[in-house]
């Protein structure tokens, strides 16, 4: 403990910026730059799978991208708790940071370089894995600046949070223009200017150089604003992965000695991530099945321009940096504390499903003769059905994400934190992969259909959380 304090007392030395040291800064630039990678890619992906050869796309069938979509997220949240492990064990975060960096930059390069098939896979799988050595790595630096007990550290992470929605504000404006505008090919098709090729791989390659200037930045600064921090695994502090596992199958039968009021915080985590599994799965649509709909739907002329699909992607991070400084001051304002964590992440539920009712009225804004390769679209939805849709996701979201964060900190017995941590961020895994079989629907049943069937779904398990809230709130045990 005193090295670490020596270090840090190193790292105050260098002097500060708005009060945080400069390596936050330093972090901050390299995840906005990782987030602006990957949302950019996300942000372009399933069009790329779905348009046709000649379109410079995949011409994959919309249900088989949807389950490629759907596995490819579900498992960049999963490889985290394996590159966390290597990293605390062997290799230290710094390195796995820029292990991570590298991996997927040759990702990106490899989507860039090779349209087709086998470069589809062989990117996303490098996608996978140089996130999983990436993403739980750097958030740890983040809070190794600060001592133990330090009040900045949650300001820390709120401006590190800015980082990743700024980066995932402005990936999708930048990649949707080079694959939708600049680097697309128009023409005229019965009567009216359209797309004739994209330049998807254009996007990919946006994403790479973003990828690599925030590793650049990363291996050049490092050395001088973070000192030491970071460069050795942490063996003597990490428990083995057979250790892990016994200690989750033993949580409930006693053998991990347990107190009664620990087994109801525990339970009451695995409730809440049950509810949560349900919840992504419906939010993470606005990557898959909703992006579909968007391109083909929604009426996205704006004064006489149409709004690239892709540009919709950044809705979400902007209305969250617009309104998550006022849902941090509402949950600790007079009223804001008399919701329990129960009751918000239910009002979150809700508000997800209420969305989806949206998106439900409007399918009936459009109109269309054919279905599939012969389908005419004689009318198409009005823009602000999407709008409003993205608005109440968002703050269903601040509603649900962040409090549940932070309720299992303060839930999880100490010994057991890390691993009921990871069991919390395993819901996203599970949410993106149940996600993308729902997309795949779309389809077959039709968008209003799925629409209104996941809003029926997720405002009954909203309403279901509510009745459940004052049972759960005692197993809390006054964590609030």
């Amino acid at each position: 403990m005193a090295n670490n304090n020596d270090l840090i007392d190193r790292i105050e030395a260098q002097g500060t910026l708005f009060g945080h040291p400069k390596g936050l800064y330093l972090l901050f630039f390299t995840e906005m730059w990782e987030r602006f990678s990957y949302y950019g890619m996300r942000g372009i992906l399933m069009l790329y799978m779905t348009k046709l050869w000649i379109e410079n796309g995949l011409n994959i069938p919309e249900s088989s991208a949807s389950l490629i979509y759907g596995f490819f997220t579900g498992f960049v949240y999963f490889t985290p708790l394996i590159g966390g492990y290597l990293a605390d064990r062997y290799i230290g975060q710094r390195k796995a940071i820029t292990i991570g960096g590298i991996t997927m930059f040759a990702g990106q390069l490899i989507l860039f370089l090779m349209n087709s098939h086998i470069g589809l896979g062989i990117g996303l799988v490098l996608l996978i894995i140089g996130n999983g050595f990436f993403k739980p790595n750097i958030s740890t630096l983040v809070g190794q600046l600060y001592r133990d007990g330090d009040e900045k550290r949650d300001s820390a992470f709120s401006i590190f949070y800015m980082g990743i929605n700024l980066g995932a504000f402005l990936a999708p404006l930048i990649a949707g223009s080079l694959a939708e505008d600049w680097f697309a090919v128009k023409g005229m098709k019965d009567g009216a200017e359209t797309i004739l090729s994209y330049g998807f791989k254009y996007g990919f390659l946006a994403a790479a150089i973003g990828m690599a200037l925030g590793q650049i930045l990363f291996n050049l600064l490092a050395k001088k604003y973070l000192l030491e921090i970071g460069e050795k695994p942490f063996k003597s502090e990490t428990v083995e992965i057979s250790e892990v596992a016994d200690d989750l199958g033993n949580i409930t039968s006693g053998k991990v000695g347990l107190t009664k009021e620990e087994k109801q915080r525990i339970t009451v985590i695995f409730i809440l991530t049950f509810f949560v599994i349900f919840f992504w799965a419906g939010f993470e649509q606005a990557g898959s099945s909703m992006t579909i709909y968007t391109d083909k739907y929604i009426n996205r002329s704006l004064f006489g321009w149409e709004i690239p699909t892709t540009y919709f992607q950044s809705v979400n991070p902007l209305f969250i940096v617009a309104l998550g400084p006022i849902f941090a001051w509402f949950w600790t304002s007079k009223y804001g504390k008399r919701l329990s964590t129960p009751i918000k992440m239910s009002l979150g539920m809700i508000l997800l499903g209420f969305g989806f009712v949206i998106m439900y009225f409007a399918t009936f804004g459009v109109e269309a003769t054919g279905s599939g390769a012969t389908e005419v679209i004689t009318k198409k939805a009005a823009l602000s059905f999407l709008v409003l849709t993205y608005f109440f996701h968002t703050i269903g979201e601040l509603c649900l994400s962040p409090v549940g964060l932070s309720v299992v900190t303060k839930l999880a017995p100490v010994k057991l934190a890390s691993l009921l941590m990871g069991v919390w961020m395993l819901s996203s895994f599970a949410a993106n992969i149940i996600g993308g079989f729902i997309a795949a629907y779309v389809e077959k049943l039709g968008a209003g259909t799925i629409f209104i069937s996941i809003a029926i779904f997720v405002i009954a398990l909203g309403i279901l959380m509510l009745l459940l809230s004052r049972k759960l709130s005692q197993m809390m045990h006054g964590v609030k």
